[in-house]
């Protein structure tokens, strides 16, 4: 018990607390998603995020403080991202059969995403920096940042859609491909890795090799495609 005070006295340092309670949180909803058997609406994730946001509620925190303590977690996100490349080395044989299709279908579900965000905001009459915020929800969430920074929209807003389609799309995701009747690991980790990034991705991997490599390079590819596109059309037509 004495070691494990001297831990905790450690750990309940700055900035060490806040990424104590993240990895805590992320601990507790991968049990939560076990206790559900992995069903695809009990997403750790979502119950990570809910836990740290009672959490800092309850207690009153700055989220900017503790962003400050827990950046490493997101530091991360950039090393996690490249190890993506191991899983589609491994598949490099499926990729390589079907790289002309895998990339048609990217750009056509990267437009379709992309239309749809903007066509939700002229719908609904929203200010023009809010449609370019959701115009690239699709993308993982630094480079839908930059994009939305580029266009006139606003990147936090864009870091909440982003965040939104991906906890959205990792759980309805398996639910709608299964109603489709799409059986084939290639297209569902596409389909994953197209509307739902990292998260998506992080879902797939969970549940079959090819269809976390397929779901990785739709990821990538999307990224690079709107990244390179979205802004050009965006003066073009808007």
């Amino acid at each position: 018990m004495a070691d494990f005070s001297e831990i905790w006295v450690y750990l309940a340092r700055e900035p060490l607390a806040a990424l104590t309670a993240t990895l805590v949180a992320w601990m507790i909803g991968l049990r939560l998603s076990l206790l559900f058997r992995r069903h695809p609406a009990a997403n750790p994730i979502i119950f990570a995020i809910v836990i740290m946001a009672l959490t800092l509620l309850a207690t009153g925190a700055d989220y900017r403080a503790y962003f400050q303590g827990a950046q490493f977690v997101h530091f991360l996100l950039g090393p996690a991202t490249v190890a993506l490349a191991v899983p589609l080395y491994r598949q490099w044989g499926h990729v390589r059969a079907s790289g002309l299709a895998a990339l048609l279908a990217v750009m056509a579900g990267g437009l379709v995403a992309s239309l749809t965000g903007i066509g939700f905001g002229l719908m609904f009459h929203a200010a023009p920096d809010v449609i370019a915020s959701l115009a690239p929800r699709s993308v993982t969430t630094p480079v839908a940042m930059g994009i939305a920074e580029q266009i006139g929209g606003l990147p936090g807003l864009a870091a909440t859609v982003v965040l939104a389609s991906g906890v959205v799309g990792a759980m309805l995701g398996p639910l709608v491909l299964n109603l489709a009747q799409v059986r084939d690991w290639r297209a569902r980790g596409l389909a994953m890795g197209t509307a739902a990034h990292g998260i998506g991705t992080a879902r797939a991997l969970s549940v079959n090799a090819t269809a976390g490599a397929f779901s990785g390079l739709a990821m990538g590819l999307n990224a690079l495609a709107t990244a390179l596109l979205l802004p050009l059309l965006w003066r073009l037509f808007l």
